[in-house]
């Protein structure tokens, strides 16, 4: 559709909102935490650019040459790369990180250092997902290829049916389809739906796209080739190595968040109108995963509490699962579903059946 108007309601489950926006700030104001980063967070960070950017160091100055080295130091760099995403450059995104506008920007800008770009995961991912979560024609995380149907009001394929076993294969391609074309072809699809506010920002988005891709190549690859003492080859399969590794673990981080068979997909009226309160819809449409875990939690950015995330995108991560209990308590009290699974093999397990369920079921 055009430009999105879709409207939540004022009066469906609007005092859970409220009150739960009220527990939540008074948890910070009584124990006098900011809820922006705090000095683990900083470590973190540091944590998280090393794994990416000191494997790519030792490539291009020459210490690392043996080609199943190289090839191992881009897997790494992919670890790393996810780990950016995850936990430097997402809650800067959404003015989480710090108090600071200017630092938040700053650190925003590490999505367009791996190979995305900041101007379209604004509106791809903090404007239509946070807003318009698993509504479909809105939430553009469930826009993927044809061959992949993650909604229920989603047009069913023959294909579909054998999604649950290839899906994994299009997820591993997600960053490097970032890095090359889905962003233009995003972007287009933005300035058709009347999402941008001129024809000059869509331009200068454009000309920005060209720019930081070309960027991009060429310190992650050009430059790698140029300088790294392995066969071009062996640096190619390792470029793609890191990408793949890096797909795939983002893909299925998001994917089990939203894409579960326990999530709803709402549709709104003829209207326009979602028949709930946001802060409710979001509840009902996002999952959490391995709450006790705390590696994997540190890893991914806090986002195995995907529910506190999208309740309250502006509070750092780091704080997530302190207030998940306050989340979960309220949505007992006003019952509204609150979803988890213990661990997150169980939640990719759930995520796949989910994908066979919507590969052979139409709406």
């Amino acid at each position: 559709m055009s430009n999105i108007s879709y409207k939540f309601s004022n009066t469906v489950n609007k005092e859970f909102g409220a009150t739960l926006k009220k527990r939540v700030n008074d948890y910070f104001r009584t124990n006098n935490i900011s809820k922006n980063a705090n000095w683990r967070m900083v470590v973190k960070s540091i944590v998280m650019l090393t794994i990416y950017f000191v494997p790519y160091g030792l490539l291009v100055g020459g210490v690392i040459s043996n080609p199943w080295l190289v090839i191992l130091s881009w897997i790494i760099m992919g670890v790393g790369m996810s780990g950016i995403g995850f936990s430097i450059m997402h809650d800067a995104n959404h003015r989480a990180y710090a108090k600071s506008k200017t630092v938040n920007n700053v650190l925003s800008y590490l999505l367009n250092f791996v190979g995305g770009n900041v101007a379209n995961w604004r509106i791809q991912h903090n404007r239509l997902h946070h807003t318009y979560t698993n509504i479909e024609g809105a939430d553009g995380d469930l826009d993927g290829p044809g061959v992949l149907r993650f909604s229920p009001h989603q047009k069913l394929k023959k294909m579909h049916r054998f999604q649950h076993l290839y899906a994994w294969f299009f997820y591993s391609l997600l960053t490097l389809n970032w890095a090359t074309v889905k962003e233009f072809t995003q972007m287009t699809d933005y300035k058709k739906r009347d999402l941008l506010k001129s024809d000059k920002q869509y331009r200068n988005i454009i000309i920005g796209l060209v720019f930081w891709k070309l960027f991009y190549f060429a310190y992650a690859l050009v430059i790698p080739m140029i300088f790294i003492q392995a066969p071009w080859w062996v640096i190619l399969i390792g470029f793609f190595a890191m990408h793949i590794v890096s797909g795939l673990i983002t893909s299925t981080i998001f994917q089990a968040a939203h894409v579960m068979s326990h999530c709803e997909f709402p549709l709104p009226d003829e209207s326009g109108k979602v028949d709930n309160n946001w802060m409710a819809h979001q509840i009902m449409t996002t999952a959490n995963f391995a709450p006790k875990n705390w590696l994997l939690s540190y890893y991914i950015g806090g986002l195995n509490f995907q529910v506190e995330h999208h309740l309250f995108p502006n509070i750092c991560h780091i704080h997530y699962k302190n207030i998940s209990k306050i989340v979960k308590e309220t949505a007992e009290q006003f019952n509204l579903p609150y979803h988890c699974e213990a661990t997150f093999r169980r939640a990719l397990l759930v995520h796949a059946q989910t994908l066979k369920k919507f590969g052979q079921q139409a709406a």
